[in-house]
């Protein structure tokens, strides 16, 4: 059953009444094709006085008689039940009909809480902006028909890649060509893998060159991988770096690569033996975490460790009341020292000489810093209980227990590894340096677990020099360390944090930037805007400050800033001569301005 048709047909805002076949008041002419819109519409007042205010007064209207309103009434019967079946609810209007004009919707009253939009009292900037983006896009598409046409194409040749690229200058468009890499040309499907040490000249000529071809490569840093230099003396039969491999196949050094450089024979060289995956037999790529985990044979425990896991589970732990302060995690030296007595079954010197082997491997600590350890009533607490412990960045959990090691060997042992970060992970200028990678890197987690051995490392048994390394290099590795971290300082509150409150525990004692740079390296001076010096009398790191502060440690301290000098680590034979080429390197760079004319010099604010 076909349901009927509605009643009533809006045109223009003229209602049209359809009923049984009548058509009341207005004729309308219905177009022969089925399906299709309405494409001539023809109205006529028959009945009813005449509207003076009419919506069709624009159209001219032509007279039609009775015989056209029957003709209606004949199609829509001839055509289904009621004509429903051809019934059109939609009606396309001619072109030469105004279009009709919503009614004005009226605007409903807001409460004192609700404000009107921006947008809605500017209706006009929607379409600025259409117009402007128009304009715009028409813009870049002429001038792109413009170079088209007149060929006007700009090609820049790099002789070092020996390629051409075709740069193309719009106002207000930036284009970025991308080259391809080397591999990409040659469909290389292998692996080039170089053995190497820190600080290598050849070494960094290798990895210059594969960072020009933009080829990738892996390098294995002997340094950070020690026990990697017996897999190099196995597969080469010398333990010399460079040493370069084409999957599993022996190259040679960076003779052997220049050679073929210059022959032209390494891109053939490359084709035979980078065109096939990468076979099993290859030098294996270093794994995060798993790669020889920790190059050194297994730490040797504290001979004292024993006593220390003893005293730590007798002793009452507790906070006291000393001098009119409140000493929190501490305990009695007398109480101690008769755990040690009734453990070792001595003599009471042979315990007092125990108690002081604790505090001198900082085991221990007096809370007010007067003595290592003295018979009667003292009060120390263990190192993992200072205030200061727990923001220190290279402190987890608990303290490092094992024999500390050689403190020159630990200091040579950081040196090598940063050194290795910034050849791995910095420009070739040591200008850039990418600390989001060097934070995932293996070599940066080999650093971070040589940090928890200089808890307890006795930095008394460096010599002068060894020890003006270790600081400059300490305070450098910090800084990296600081930036991974914190990020960089912005205001005043982000310096004093990074300056200030990064901190790591060294040889029993907190250091921070600060600390490393006035406190120690410039013998406690006061730092730059501040009233106090870092060490007060009687602070125990006074001793490790030289004795004369030598200026030219200002050039050798990065904080990772773009004023501050460039990054690099320095060796214990060398320090003097390695600070004097940073100082010349930096003036080189632009810190100094000499006017001959006004006769002035102006020089960088490290001077001051």
């Amino acid at each position: 059953m076909n349901p009927e048709p509605p009643k009533d047909v809006v045109v223009d805002d003229k209602k049209i009444n359809i009923s049984n076949g009548d058509v009341n008041g207005t004729v309308v002419k219905l177009d022969d094709q089925l399906g299709a819109g309405f494409s001539d519409v023809e109205m006529k007042k028959i009945i009813g006085e005449k509207k003076e205010d009419c919506s069709l007064n624009s159209v001219e209207m032509n007279k039609i008689g009775e015989s056209n309103a029957k003709e209606v009434n004949h199609q829509i019967q001839s055509n289904g039940t009621n004509g429903y079946n051809n019934y059109m609810p939609a009606i396309k209007a001619q072109a030469h009909f105004p279009k009709p004009q919503p009614p004005p919707q009226p605007q409903p009253e807001l409460e004192r809480s609700q404000s009107v939009s921006p947008a809605e009292n500017m209706p006009s900037i929607g379409k600025y902006i259409k117009d402007r983006s128009t304009t715009l896009s028409a813009a870049i598409i002429k001038r792109l028909s413009s170079l088209t046409e007149d060929g006007e194409d700009f090609v820049v040749k790099n002789d070092s890649l020996n390629l051409e690229v075709t740069e193309i200058k719009i106002p207000g468009v930036k284009v970025i060509v991308k080259l391809k890499s080397e591999d990409e040309r040659f469909d290389l499907k292998g692996r080039i893998t170089f053995f190497s040490r820190s600080n290598c000249r050849d070494c960094t000529a290798v990895r210059k060159f594969f960072r020009e071809k933009r080829l990738p490569y892996v390098e294995i840093n002997i340094d950070v991988f020690p026990k990697r230099a017996k897999e190099l003396v196995e597969r080469t039969g010398k333990s010399e770096v460079p040493q370069i491999f084409f999957n599993e196949k022996l190259l040679g050094g960076l003779v052997t690569l220049n050679s073929l450089r210059n022959s032209g024979e390494l891109d053939k060289r490359m084709r035979e033996l980078l065109s096939q995956k990468c076979p099993d037999g290859a030098p294996k790529v270093p794994v995060y975490g798993f790669d020889d985990d920790e190059d050194e044979e297994e730490e040797e425990k504290d001979e004292l460790l024993g006593i220390v896991k003893l005293l730590r589970q007798s002793l009452p732990i507790q906070d006291r009341l000393i001098k009119m302060k409140i000493v929190k995690n501490c305990f009695a030296g007398d109480d101690m020292l008769e755990v040690i007595i009734h453990h070792l079954d001595c003599g009471r010197k042979k315990g007092i000489e125990t108690g002081r082997q604790l505090a001198q491997k900082h085991f221990i600590k007096h809370v007010f810093g007067e003595n290592d350890f003295e018979e009667g009533r003292h009060f120390y607490r263990f190192l993992e209980h200072e205030p200061f412990i727990t923001a220190c960045f290279n402190f987890r959990i608990s303290v490092n227990d094992s024999e500390p090691k050689s403190p020159s060997f630990l200091a040579d042992k950081l040196a090598r590894l940063m050194t290795a970060i910034l050849e791995a992970y910095a420009s070739d200028d040591r200008h850039h340096v990418d600390y989001y990678r060097i934070g995932k890197s293996e070599e940066f987690r080999r650093y971070l677990n040589l940090t928890r051995d200089l808890q307890r490392v006795d930095l008394q048994l460096l010599s002068p020099d060894e020890r003006l390394a270790f600081f400059l290099n300490l305070y450098n590795a910090m800084a990296i360390h600081a930036v991974i971290t914190i990020g960089h300082p912005e205001g005043i509150l982000d310096r004093r944090a990074f300056f200030g409150d990064f901190q790591y525990v060294i040889g029993g004692y907190p250091y921070s930037l600060s600390v490393i740079q006035n406190g120690i390296l410039r013998n406690n001076r006061k730092s730059p805007y501040s009233l106090v010096r870092p060490f007060g009398n009687g602070d125990r790191r006074l001793k490790f400050a030289p004795a004369k502060v030598n200026p030219l440690i200002h050039f050798g301290l990065c904080n990772g800033t773009r004023s501050s000098p460039t990054v690099r680590f320095f060796t214990a034979q060398g320090v003097e001569g390695e600070l004097r080429g940073a100082a010349r390197e930096y003036f080189q760079n632009g810190a100094i301005e000499i006017n001959l004319d006004k006769r002035t010099v102006s020089l960088t604010r490290i001077i001051k």
